[in-house]
């Protein structure tokens, strides 16, 4: 069965131009920075970004955790939301294998963390304290929604953490995402942060990849950190190809994306056995629960919805995780749509 798979964006398959481009691609050996495919996509990735430098690596959960690793010692602390995926899905590495402490700020709505708790969040020169290093923000934010924050939110998060001596790090495997919700060049968000990563396997559909920005320095001591952690990758200009393609060709059209959730919002939101969570989708994520009147779990809705031919992401005893991606055409949504209304009316 063909199914319309709605777990995450991270199921796209590489577009037939990406097969053609991995391979053909030129290769060498990357540990030795001598694979010419990967030196230009890192290239493209910094240019991108507005960044002096940007290093591959294989997963946005390596970027993040290399990135940290980079600008704290053992001991120090970073603050980040309480539903960041750093905090709620990357294995607690930074603790585990940094040492650094972190303190969970409470994310609103939106993603975004409030200044005033920020600046009660600081540690002061107290030899009680971990001493606070560094702020870490998620751009769209996952559990929130696939929510964004503005430009003018980053401008006053980074004035605020420079001001204290505090870098900012930005986790933003969905930074496309907020760039074109929003209609702003994506530099509008990384010219106020010091690092960030973004991804290439998620609604960009490439096979493998993310990418770590930054000033050459801080790239210096990514690289140092992506050795120790086993990320040194040798022709991996196969891979890197297929993010060339996403780059030059998929960022654009994640429009389409957003358009198709507020379709299947829509119409989810008409039938009486659902609500729409969250307020609706802001980008290409849908959070939904089941109303109270339906006596089925989510699990036993998604096995229902299986039978169907559509896949859902079960993220709570009665609620449910759709995404749109490239693979989600309008015949998807209709065909999501009838199956949802089969199931729970």
């Amino acid at each position: 069965m063909n199914y319309i798979d709605l777990r995450s964006d991270t199921v796209t398959r590489p577009t037939p131009a990406m097969r053609e481009a991995m391979a053909k691609a030129d290769v060498g050996d990357d540990v030795y920075a001598e694979d010419p495919t990967v030196n230009r996509l890192q290239e493209m990735a910094a240019a991108r970004t507005g960044k002096e430098a940007a290093l591959y690596v294989p997963s946005g959960t390596m970027g993040n955790l290399a990135s940290i690793l980079a600008h704290c010692q053992r001991g120090d602390e970073v603050m980040l939301g309480d539903k960041s995926h750093t905090f709620l899905y990357e294995a607690g590495g930074i603790s585990a294998l940094g040492g650094i402490h972190s303190r969970q700020l409470t994310n609103q709505p939106d993603g975004s963390l409030l200044l005033s708790e920020l600046e009660e969040g600081l540690r002061g020169p107290d030899s009680h304290f971990p001493p606070s290093r560094l702020i870490s923000l998620e751009n769209t934010h996952n559990r929130c929604g696939g929510t964004y924050q503005t430009p003018a939110y980053f401008r006053q998060v980074s004035e605020f953490a420079h001001s204290h001596g505090l870098k900012l790090h930005l986790d933003g495997a969905r930074i496309f995402n907020a760039s074109v919700a929003q209609g702003v060049d994506v530099k509008e968000f990384t010219q106020h942060v010091d690092s960030l990563t973004f991804c290439l396997s998620k609604g960009l559909a490439a096979p493998v990849g993310s990418l770590i920005c930054g000033t050459r320095e801080f790239i210096q001591r990514v690289h140092r950190q992506r050795k120790a952690l086993g990320g040194g990758m040798r022709q991996a200009g196969i891979l890197a190809a297929a993010g060339i393609v996403a780059l030059e060709t998929m960022v654009e059209r994640l429009s389409e994306d957003h358009a198709r959730a507020r379709a299947l919002a829509e119409r989810l939101g008409r039938m009486r056995g659902l609500v729409i969570d969250m307020g609706g989708p802001a980008t290409n994520m849908l959070f939904l629960s089941l109303a109270e009147s339906v006596p089925m779990s989510a699990k036993e809705v998604a096995e229902k919805l299986k039978e169907r031919g559509v896949l859902v992401g079960v993220v709570g005893v009665r609620q449910f995780r759709l995404v749109t991606h490239y693979e989600i055409t309008d015949a998807g949504v209709d065909q999501a749509s009838a199956a949802f209304k089969e199931v729970v009316g």
